[in-house]
């Protein structure tokens, strides 16, 4: 029986809406310096109203970008992180998926072994990997590039973990009648196991879109051609650059535009998203 409390119910919906507050606050105050005019921000007070200049702040970051900074325009740099995102996403969860599936479906000598090798890179810092990497890739002269901003991350332990443990929870009976059904190793993944993986897949994916949409230090090591930055890269470049005022409205401007995607991402896949995270009967 639940019991009907009218004071916890209140008390826990106001922790809620204030937890709320803290967290929409920040992107609101972002959103109305976005619309201002430049010389707002120059009496060091941020109006908490919306401005009369947000059209031609977005314009002009979407089309012309701020060549002070060193930056392209905004859509370049957008176009770029969502290459990088996609294919981040889409590398991490082929070669997980792949590699779980190996490590619980086939028989191979230091089957453990290879996991466990996989499993320990959790515990490597990324500075500890960044500078052989980036050597590797220099020296395969993958600098400023596509290949060079994606190929070194797109391998996972975590999602070879989270597949590996789902794999392991598909009853038996199931790859037997598989086999007596005449299913070989390919016909039984992709039939049987990657439909049976959807919900797992949605969820990882939003988790790695996002994880590539914010990487800030390897596009930093890997790009100096302003052709491949990435909008993450951008946006550091317009907030702090040498000898002159930021232009707080057009950095504010390329900030929420940077944010969208992500949004739109973990909105569209919410349902599967969550899903995917609580999901235990397989």
């Amino acid at each position: 029986m639940v019991e009907n409390r009218p004071l916890l119910n209140i008390a826990t919906h106001l922790v809620l809406i204030i937890g709320v507050a803290i967290v929409v606050f920040p992107v609101y105050v972002a959103f109305i310096a976005s619309t201002q005019a430049p010389g707002t921000f120059f009496r060091g007070v941020t109006p908490l109203l919306p401005g009369p200049a947000m059209i031609e702040n977005y314009t002009t970051m979407l089309t012309d970008g701020m060549s002070t900074s060193g930056a392209p325009p905004l859509w370049l740099m957008l176009v770029n992180s969502t290459w990088m995102a996609v294919i981040v996403t889409v590398g991490k969860i082929s070669i997980s998926i792949l590699s779980a599936y190996a490590i619980v479906y086939f028989r191979f000598p230091l089957r453990a072994l290879c996991f466990w090798i996989v499993f320990v890179t959790l515990m490597l810092p990324v500075e500890v990997r960044i500078i052989p990497t980036f050597a590797v890739v220099s020296n395969l002269g993958l600098l400023n590039s596509y290949l060079g901003l994606t190929l070194p991350l797109i391998a996972s332990a975590t999602a070879t973990f989270l597949f590996r443990q789902f794999f392991l929870t598909v009853p038996d009976e199931l790859t037997e009648a598989a086999r007596v059904d005449g299913a070989g190793p390919v016909k039984f993944f992709i039939d049987i196991l990657l439909p049976l993986s959807r919900t797992n897949i949605a969820a990882l994916s939003v988790i790695m879109f996002i994880y590539g949409w914010v990487q800030y230090l390897w596009p930093l090591l890997v790009t100096t051609d302003s052709r491949y930055y990435t909008v993450v890269m951008g946006i550091k470049r317009m907030a702090a650059y040498a000898d002159q005022q930021p232009q707080w409205n057009l950095v504010m401007a390329a900030v929420i535009l940077a944010m969208l995607p992500p949004v739109l991402i973990v909105i569209f896949m919410q349902r599967l998203f969550v899903k995917g995270l609580v999901e235990t009967e397989k």
